[in-house]
């Protein structure tokens, strides 16, 4: 056994992912002395099994699917012919390219001791692993978190993919069954469809639950009219088969359905990862879900631990594993009050369209303030540029109350890229003026978020209150 080398550290940060490394540089960058430990890949999940892969993958299936696209501008294109491994290789390249900027190499030249093995608490105060024992002043939980795999009878004992294997399957499925219509079952749903897969979705409730009604229906019938099956009201209640020969027993209104398929995607959701932290002896209170924290991200336990990204038991989102990353250096070592929960969420699924959203959707919003809430819409199908490009599903949606941005809601091509303007405006407190008062450049998509904020402005500006002023104006001129 090795010897058992000793380190003292103003930051002990358990896990290389997003919010770890984010964490881990910004107190390298202030001189303070830093430990990092990781006992998988560094960059954790987005990098390596999440958000960098899946995006390689859609972007490769977009490639494929531009044939189909191509024929109403009177372009035709020779049917796509796709090299699964070639896919692969392209995904792998990513990676690899956004890799350094994640390496061991770069945060050890920032001036962090990186070791690469599986940590865990000792005490309130000391981490240790295989090899190295560290007393911290501060200790970062930054574990991110695994997909959700329920207990579904018979799924143990057939062969099924994740978002960590699905992206190096040996062969291009002929039918993927998916488990979960949320954001990453539907995304890859419509990427292997793309990529020339038959795919049925499977989901127990809506397809894109937590996303504005009206748009989710947009992006559905959408993948739908690609071909994806989505089987909503449908819950799995047990899997039978064989390896290349997979049966889903579904559960629905009208009783029991078959689906049969050759492999299967599980999509059901995450879960933080803390198994082996030993946060007993840090006297780190926890839940299934996540570390116990306060708004401030901060255990409410052990004041010397905080949580960051997905083991916080929050939002599950690389961006929301940054901002955290500055809520603590904020917060640790600048004494500002930023919290958890200071900005807005914004989030965004990656189909095409895309559905993007921030605050509460049109349904939460009614919820928490009934009928004071208003909306203001514009669709694509009045946008010029949109036009233009034959790319009209979709529109801006804004959600107000008592005249405040409180939501909003875009679905469409760049949908993610153009709900940016409603982030920055929500994020800064700005009045909804803020997004009818610049010029928008001509001809621009995003040009849907001011037409939308000044429909809101529409009936009092030219409706019969304005009408009876400039008749009352006249009989004074």
């Amino acid at each position: 056994m090795a010897d058992v080398r000793t380190l003292k550290a103003d930051l002990c940060v358990i896990g290389a992912g997003s919010a770890g490394l984010s964490a881990a540089a910004g107190a390298a960058m202030l001189g303070l002395k830093v430990v990092l430990f990781e006992k998988h890949e560094m960059g954790g999940d987005c990098l390596n099994y999440g958000c960098v892969p899946s995006k390689a993958l859609l972007s490769a299936a977009k490639a494929a699917h531009a044939p189909a696209d191509s024929a109403k501008f009177g372009v035709m294109l020779a049917p796509a012919q796709v090299d699964w491994n070639g896919v692969k290789a392209h995904v792998r390249k990513t990676i690899e390219t956004i890799a350094p900027v994640d390496s061991q190499e770069r945060f050890e030249g920032l001036g962090c001791t990186v070791i690469r093995e599986a940590a865990r608490f000792a005490d309130p105060s000391t981490v240790v692993s295989e090899s190295a024992r560290v007393k911290a002043r501060r200790i970062i939980v930054a574990t991110g978190s695994r997909a959700l795999v329920p207990p579904i009878p018979g799924l143990s004992d057939l062969p099924y993919f994740t978002n960590e294997t699905i992206f190096s399957a040996p062969e291009l499925p002929q039918h993927l069954i998916v488990l979960g219509g949320g954001p990453i079952g539907l995304e890859l749903a419509q990427a292997f469809t793309r990529l020339g897969a038959k795919v049925t979705v499977i989901e127990m409730g809506r397809a894109l639950a937590r996303a504005d009604a009206d748009h989710a229906k947009i992006a559905v019938e959408a993948l739908r009219g690609e071909g994806v099956t989505i089987l909503e009201g449908h819950k799995a209640a047990r899997v039978s088969g064989d390896p290349g020969r997979i049966t889903v027993h579904a559960e629905c209104p009208a009783g029991e359905t078959a689906i049969h398929g050759t492999h299967l995607l599980v999509a059901l959701g995450r879960r933080a990862v803390l198994d082996g932290l030993d946060l007993d002896k840090g006297n780190v209170a926890h839940t299934p879900t996540g570390i116990t924290v306060s708004d401030t991200l901060r255990s409410r336990s052990n004041p010397r631990v905080w949580a960051l990204g997905d083991a916080a038991g929050r939002e599950q989102f690389t961006h929301i594993a940054g901002w955290h990353a500055s809520v603590f250096i904020r917060r640790a070592f600048f004494k500002q009050g930023s919290k958890a929960s200071s900005l807005p969420v914004p989030s965004v699924t990656y189909t095409s369209p895309e559905i993007a959203q921030i605050g509460l959707t049109e349904a939460e919003a009614r919820a928490k303030f009934g009928d004071a809430v208003k909306t203001s819409s514009f669709p694509f199908h009045d946008n010029d540029r949109a036009i233009a490009e034959g790319k009209t599903l979709g529109g801006a949606k804004l959600v107000l109350h008592k005249g405040k941005l409180v939501g909003a809601s875009v679905a469409g091509d760049s949908a993610g890229d153009i709900l940016q303007l409603v982030s920055v405006a929500m994020s800064n407190g700005l009045k909804l003026t803020a997004l009818t008062n610049f010029i928008s450049p001509y001809p621009t998509r995003a040009e849907v978020v001011k037409r939308a904020a000044s429909a809101y402005f529409t009936p009092s500006v030219f409706g019969k209150p304005a009408r009876t002023l400039v008749g009352i104006l006249k009989r004074f001129a």
